[in-house]
């Protein structure tokens, strides 16, 4: 069985396989809360739409418990886990001074910013929040505000693009038969300026 029989076959528990993914993320596991939150609106919008509401709440509830959960990690054990090969270069110490600075310079923004950048970008803010000791509430709710917008952003935009995704298909394809036309033409003018370019030299 493939990957998509299998998500076929349970997309009725898409919710909890998503719900549970982002909560290994939090504990730092390599599972990509973009491909969850991506995989979750194209499912509601191909298979599921009926259960829309269901994998968008489980998305959003579990990139919250995610980022509670790294932030906790950074409070107990954000000191022990700098100096360990695996964190080192997440948790530089540089780059927890930026993030400080960050945070001091433009408050909610450094979370909703940071929201939108993928690759490890966002558990190293909420560790480091957690290591910085800002307070939880105050973590809580400015985190809480910025993954309501990137939450509701990117399931909306890729929702849209699973409801689209037979006539992007077709305009991909139109695409891909117009740049080998272009490419069979360059080809064949090439080639023949090519022999005439040998015949006036000829001559």
């Amino acid at each position: 069985m493939n990957s998509v029989e299998f998500i076929q076959e349970h997309a009725h528990h898409a919710h909890w396989f998503v719900f549970g993914g982002a909560l290994l993320a939090g504990l730092n596991f390599p599972m990509s809360i973009d491909l969850l939150m991506i995989a979750s609106a194209i499912i509601a919008a191909t298979m599921l739409p009926e259960h829309t509401l269901h994998l968008f709440l489980a998305i959003w509830l579990g990139c919250l418990s995610s980022a509670w959960i790294s932030y906790a990690i950074g409070k107990t054990a954000g000191v022990k886990l700098a100096n360990t090969r695996t964190f080192k270069k997440v948790l530089a110490p540089e780059r927890l001074e930026r993030i400080k600075n960050f945070y001091q310079k433009f408050g909610i923004w450094t979370f909703i910013v940071g929201r939108f950048i993928p690759f490890g970008v966002r558990n190293c803010l909420f560790m480091s929040s957690g290591m910085s000791a800002i307070p939880f509430r105050q973590f809580v709710w400015r985190d809480g505000l910025a993954c309501t917008i990137w939450s509701s952003v990117c399931f909306t935009a890729f929702y849209a693009l699973g409801k689209n995704i037979d006539l992007l298909y077709t305009q991909v394809k139109l695409l891909n038969a117009l740049i080998f036309g272009a490419f069979v033409v360059t080809v064949i003018a090439s080639f023949w300026y090519k022999k005439k370019k040998q015949a006036s030299s000829k001559d």
